[in-house]
């Protein structure tokens, strides 16, 4: 086979794994970019939301645009506007010019992440196609677990710069590949004659209002908030109507009508769980740890690392198990789950004695897990595409149900966590005061643990009631933790029933695509 096209396809995974961590690496090392760059906590929530929404939107649009422009065009013009729009960030004079280019950077990941797909079914062999999925899977499961120790690399060793910077060499070298080893085909622009212009539109306005509903509800009290209310009333009203509008459009962004088929819409929402579940061995480990430990990335991003580098071998060994035609994917994803549930349960045991070490064993079953479930899932979805045509338009359901995934899953935690910590911290401060006597006076609980105050009243140490206060924090945020970890659990159940609902057997794996 000639090496060439395996370099185009080389680089436009490059180029979308540089896109996943302009999101993944700034969401971890937000901290320190905001103290760099002088912005407020709540300023600072908008670096995050806007590149979300943006991110979706591009997800949806980039599929039929890359046919209307080709796929080496349509690839070199995304990695520029990725690479032009994360460079001139440290270096923006406000907060306004920050947002805008973190619009323009969110925008380009959506653009670049269904690339990969494309290209891998493109120029890969029926025989060898399911490793194509392989490739896509790295920018769900490595790409992610990886952004924890890049971000260590950039805020605690070198320069929280390279955290935008870092794209300079990756974007030149996906660049460079794209363009000498990608086919340059013709561009069908007659298609823009029938461009769904009113999607796009509804798009923009519906998805932009519902993500930026979910990310910013929390901070401004959801309902009792006047902006979050025209939110939901906006994304309630567009988003029926962009779907009403796809349904009947001649050539859409997203074709609806394709979710007939059975393993795609299984696919769909299949891939819209994981994305969620898959956080119980990323956000909610590194959350504890940084709350309850005061640990750096640079000190906990080794049990992320452990995800991200058993992906490289199990990611191939699962296209190779999933070969084999007496293999029943459907088995091999409740498998998967399994492991990722007995994760999750073993992980909702943590107490204020864990650290790192305590988490290696349950990543250890989260790495196993993860390529267990993304690989069966993408070829059962992808499976369902007949012909060239239907390629783009399987893609953009696909990553469009990933990319609000995303939002979903930062609105499901904050949700747990804004539930959760206000029952626990009652009980705790309730029991505390219904037994004020021993805990925060007299004689204390336990002899190691004396009472902030002395008999009489005074001050046992100075700061001891406000020892006392971070202990509570502590204790609230291990059992939110705790309680995080069985809902996540609760939610791989029901994806088990999804899954034991699918055929028996999917269809042979070995799926034939043509050139778009």
């Amino acid at each position: 086979m000639d090496i060439k096209p395996l370099l185009g396809l080389c680089g436009a995974l490059i180029a979308a794994i540089t896109s996943e961590f302009n999101d993944q690496v700034t969401s971890v090392a937000l901290s320190d970019v905001r103290g760099a760059l002088g912005i407020s906590h709540d300023a600072g929530t908008w670096i995050e939301s806007l590149y979300v929404s943006a991110e979706i939107i591009g997800m949806a649009i980039s599929p039929w645009l890359l046919v209307t422009f080709t796929l080496r065009r349509w690839t070199l013009f995304a990695i520029a506007l990725c690479g032009v729009s994360s460079v001139l960030i440290p270096f923006s004079p406000n907060i306004e010019a920050i947002n805008a280019l973190r619009l323009l950077q969110g925008l380009a990941g959506g653009l670049i992440i269904p690339l990969v797909m494309t290209t891998a079914f493109r120029i890969l062999t029926p025989k060898i196609r399911l490793y194509g999925l392989a490739v896509y899977a790295l920018t769900a499961t490595f790409t992610p677990a990886l952004a924890e120790t890049v971000a260590a690399l950039w805020t605690d060793i070198v320069d929280w710069r390279f955290v935008f910077l870092q794209t300079i060499p990756l974007c030149s070298l996906a660049g460079v590949l794209v363009w000498y080893c990608v086919d340059q085909d013709q561009p069908k622009y007659e298609r823009l004659r029938m461009l769904d212009w009113r999607g796009a539109l509804l798009l923009v306005i519906g998805v932009g209002a519902l993500s930026t509903m979910l990310y910013q509800g929390d901070r401004l009290d959801w309902f009792n908030s006047r902006v979050i209310c025209v939110l939901a009333l906006v994304s309630a009203i567009t988003i029926p109507l962009l779907l009403v509008n796809e349904w009947f459009h001649p050539l859409p962004l997203l074709k609806l009508q394709m979710l007939g088929r059975r393993n795609l819409a299984y696919g769909v929402l299949g891939l819209f769980l994981f994305v969620i579940i898959s956080q119980s061995g990323s956000t909610v480990p590194l959350r504890y740890l940084q709350e309850v430990q005061g640990y750096r990335p640079l000190q906990s991003n080794l049990i992320t690392l452990e995800i991200a580098a058993l992906q490289l071998a199990m990611l191939p060994a699962m296209a190779l198990l999933l070969d084999y035609k007496q293999v029943d994917s459907r088995l091999v994803t409740i498998v998967g789950l399994g492991f990722i549930l007995a994760s999750c349960i073993g992980s909702s045991f943590l107490t204020v004695y864990w650290n790192r070490d305590q988490f290696y064993i349950w990543q250890l079953f989260q790495s196993i897990g993860q390529p267990m479930v993304v690989m069966p899932l993408l070829m059962k979805a992808t499976n369902t595409v007949t012909g060239p045509a239907d390629g783009p338009l399987a893609s953009a359901l696909l990553n469009t149900s990933r990319a609000i995934a995303e939002a979903t899953g930062a609105w499901f935690l904050e949700l747990i966590d804004r539930w959760r910590n206000a029952l626990h911290s009652d009980r705790i401060v309730d029991e505390a005061g219904q037994d004020r006597w021993r805990v925060i006076q007299s004689n204390g609980v336990l002899p190691q643990y004396p009472p902030p105050l002395m008999s009489d009243g005074r001050l046992r140490v100075p700061g001891s009631l406000q020892a006392l206060s971070h202990v509570v924090e502590q204790q609230v945020t291990i059992l939110s933790t705790s309680d995080t970890y069985l809902i996540l659990g609760a939610v791989t159940v029901f994806l088990m029933v999804v899954v034991m609902t699918l055929p028996v057997r999917a269809m042979p794996p070995r799926i034939h695509f043509a050139k778009h």
